[in-house]
This record gives structure tokens, C-alpha cells and sequence, in this order.
């Protein structure tokens, strides 16, 4: 079983910034994608970002690329999202995710295929 907590969320103003993290803890293969996937109210779940993390080879939605920054640190078990230049439109609940296969991390990646997840963490974008 593998356990995810997320924390860094809260208000900010458009055009401000954020940094969420992901410790992740369990049984982690050797081979293995995180995510993160955010959902707004009445909204799909969308996935953000993800990373292969035997390479560190990552995936960006269109939305965000070039605004936000995935990133890790093996030592810690913790994934981050750096998050620059925030829209209203970014305000979400933000989740991250464990796949147990690094080929998970491709384009489109969907959450369907990760098997464990956080319980999320708010983000506000707002005047």
C-alpha cells in the first residue's frame, strides 16, 4: 500500500505563486509515475502533471506548461509542484497520485491508471 499526503495549498492572488508537495510513503516500486491531477467544482478530474520518476522525464496539460514546474526529491519520497503566474481558472482541489509503472507518465496520461492518491489540497486563485 502506498500513502500520499499533499500539503502547500491556499489562497493567492492571479498572477502569484504556490508550491505544493507530495510525500509519498510504502511499498514504491522501482518503477513507478507520480501525478498530479486537480479538480474544480463541476468539473472532470484533469490530470496537470506527472514524471516518470526513473528518469524524471515529465508531462505537462497545455493549461499549465510553462507556468508550472514539476519536481522531486527520491531521497525524501516527495514530489513538488511549483505552480507561477496563477489564473482563477487554476482554482482547484490538487491531488497527486501513485502509478506502480513509469510508462504511466506519457501524454494524456489518465487517472484511471494510478492507484493510490492523496486526499487533496485546495487552491484559490482569487482577488
Amino acid at each position: 500500500e502506498v500513502r500520499l499526503v499533499e500539503s502547500g495549498g491556499g489562497l493567492v492572488q492571479p498572477g502569484g505563486s504556490l508550491k505544493l508537495s507530495c510525500a509519498y510513503s510504502g511499498f514504491i516500486s522501482d518503477d513507478y509515475a507520480i501525478a498530479w491531477f486537480r479538480q474544480a467544482p463541476g468539473k472532470e478530474r484533469e490530470g496537470v502533471s506527472c514524471m516518470d520518476m526513473t528518469d524524471e522525464t515529465g508531462h505537462y496539460t497545455g493549461s499549465v506548461e510553462g507556468r508550472f514546474t514539476m519536481s522531486s526529491d527520491n531521497a525524501k519520497n516527495t514530489a513538488y509542484l511549483r505552480m507561477n503566474s496563477l489564473k482563477p481558472e487554476d482554482t482547484a482541489v490538487y491531488s497527486c497520485a501513485y502509478g506502480d509503472r513509469a510508462i504511466y507518465c506519457v501524454p494524456r496520461f489518465r487517472p484511471n491508471w494510478y492507484d493510490a492518491w492523496g486526499q487533496g489540497t485546495q487552491v484559490t486563485v482569487s482577488s
